[in-house]
């Protein structure tokens, strides 16, 4: 047992989480005349260490699910999706979109495509908020800044939200809330090609290159910020705001995350900055969600879609959701850490 143990923490610390590679770069920050935990020092040693760690993540992880994903073109998820009724059509549109986009703006016209198709709003609605909010990616992310435990709980309850927040909205009725253009709209059948094994991996390994063109602005802004806040904002102030003290972190963090637009893997890095500094593993939690579910650019492209009704409602069913889940994280924070 202790040697199992002892193989998962290596893997865990070593390989998800690269501790090596922090090792490394402490030793450059210091050859160099820096102090690797000084305010300089740490900043370039953050800086590099997860700016290196993350890509590197990325790049893997999406010739992964991206091969994964080769299964799974539009035409084919729509079919998949039709079979299900009810409730198991929720949690199967959930599911899927485990396997999709990295971002909600990448999500959104996959939902439009499957509303024309003549999919169920409540559906369709499961996987524009699973899509974002939770994919494989993120559950081997979160695994190696917080672990295993953290990683699983969080994705779990992503999958609760999408799927309650999806039969909520299919209970309601709010059909006549999609623009005409999409309720009137027919997706073509386009029939689905069988895939060899090297065009599935040329397709995935052009994904890389296109989503790590798109995704390493966002790594770098948010590697930055969580370097500003690991190594100059004091520590006092964050506990102060986002600590044990203060019970209103969780919605201050959720509203914060709204007008910002990133990814999982540009908000890690915050998050991580975060809780290092004394917040609340439900404050940095809740945060990750708003910024990936909730982002101004996306509900503006999701505007486009629906009517001003039915978007509100789709926002504040994923703020409540997103607010309960983080509240649930600090109340068994210390179960998990």
């Amino acid at each position: 047992m202790q040697a199992l143990q002892a193989g998962w923490n290596f893997f865990q610390n070593e390989i998800l989480g690269m501790k090596w590679l922090s090792r490394l770069i402490g030793s450059i920050v210091e050859a160099l005349g820096l102090d690797p935990a000084g305010r300089v020092g740490g900043s370039i040693r953050f800086f590099f260490y997860d700016v290196i760690k993350i890509m590197v993540l990325l790049c893997v992880l999406i010739l992964i699910i991206s091969y994964i994903q080769s299964y799974f073109p539009p035409e084919r998820t729509r079919k998949i999706l039709g079979r299900f009724h009810g409730l198991g059509a929720n949690c199967a549109a959930a599911l899927l979109g485990t396997v999709t986009p990295f971002c909600s703006c990448s999500s959104i016209p996959l939902f439009i495509g499957f509303t024309s198709a003549g999919l169920p709003l409540g559906v369709t609605f499961s996987f524009l908020i699973s899509s974002p909010m939770v994919d494989l990616g993120s559950l081997v992310l979160l695994m190696s800044i917080f672990g295993w435990k953290v990683a699983i709980v969080y994705v779990v309850l992503g999958l609760v939200i999408a799927v309650v927040g999806g039969t909520l909205i299919a209970k309601l009725h709010l059909e006549e809330q999609v623009e005409a253009f999409i309720r009137n709209g027919r997706a073509m059948d386009v029939p689905w090609e069988e895939l060899h094994f090297k065009e599935r991996v040329q397709y995935a390994w052009e994904q890389v290159v296109s989503t790590a063109r798109k995704v390493a602005p966002y790594v770098l802004i948010g590697v930055g910020i969580g370097a500003i806040i690991h190594n100059w904002i004091p520590e006092d102030l964050i506990v102060k705001l986002l600590g044990t003290g203060n019970p209103f972190g969780v919605i201050i963090a959720t509203i914060a995350g709204v007008p910002m637009y990133a990814d999982i893997f540009g908000t890690i890095p915050i998050a991580e900055a975060l809780l290092a500094k004394g917040a609340q593993l439900g404050v940095v939690l809740s945060f990750m969600m708003a910024v990936t579910t909730l982002s101004l650019p996306s509900m503006i492209m999701l505007r486009k879609a629906v009517k001003p009704k039915l978007l509100g409602i789709f926002v504040a069913i994923c703020t409540v959701g997103i607010i309960i889940v983080g509240y649930f994280f600090n109340a068994i924070q210390y179960l998990l850490v």
